[in-house]
């Protein structure tokens, strides 16, 4: 607890950094679906954007869409040079990996921090990027996805997102017990039904 100037007790307020997210090796013609996923995770998640090297305009262009659609202000942003973004980076780069330090024990850090970039390796990832990364975190010590270790390092910092509609959503999710409600915001800014 921190102490206002009045005497009176106030909490400390919890900033939350700024995340992105940055793919390295995105093969166009191989990995659409899985970068779309991580994407999509990063998004629903919390992150503010994703860099995606190799670019993938195409890719980009549909994800930006989403936004639009669902609302927020996540973008997809190309980058030629992942090396120099990593290395030039305002804050705190973080390399998701199963071989880096627990999470657990790297959280504290990186809630201290005021930007994140998590980066998100393909197939081959550069052994470079072990080096250039602040830290190396392992999320599970066990084999899977980047998309796994996207949503769970998010959830850890940020929490699991709620039902509500990011702002200036177009449709929005209606929690059922069964089935599925998708509902569409009209002119007046009224949701449908």
């Amino acid at each position: 607890m921190a102490t206002a100037s009045s005497g009176s007790r106030r909490k400390a307020s919890r900033r939350r950094p700024e995340v992105e997210l940055l793919r390295v090796g995105h093969r166009a013609g191989r990995d659409p679906r899985l970068t779309t996923h991580l994407a999509l995770a990063a998004r629903a998640f919390g992150a503010a954007r994703m860099y995606l090297h190799p670019p993938d305009r195409d890719l980009a262009a549909r994800l930006d869409a989403v936004a639009v659609r669902w609302g927020g202000s996540f973008r997809v942003v190309p980058t030629d040079d992942w090396k120099r973004l990593v290395r030039d980076y305002p804050g705190a780069v973080v390399h998701l990996t199963m071989y880096g330090e627990p999470l657990a024990a790297v959280l504290p850090r990186m809630r201290r921090e005021r930007r994140l970039l998590l980066v998100a390796g393909g197939a081959k990832v550069p052994s470079e990027l072990y080096r250039l990364a602040r830290w190396n975190v392992g999320v599970g010590h066990q084999p899977h996805s980047e998309v796994a270790a996207v949503a769970v390092t998010l959830a850890e910092l940020f929490g699991v997102p709620g039902a509500r509609p990011f702002p200036r959503a177009r449709q929005r999710v209606v929690p059922q017990t069964r089935g599925k409600r998708v509902d569409q915001r009209g002119e007046g800014g009224r949701w449908s039904r």
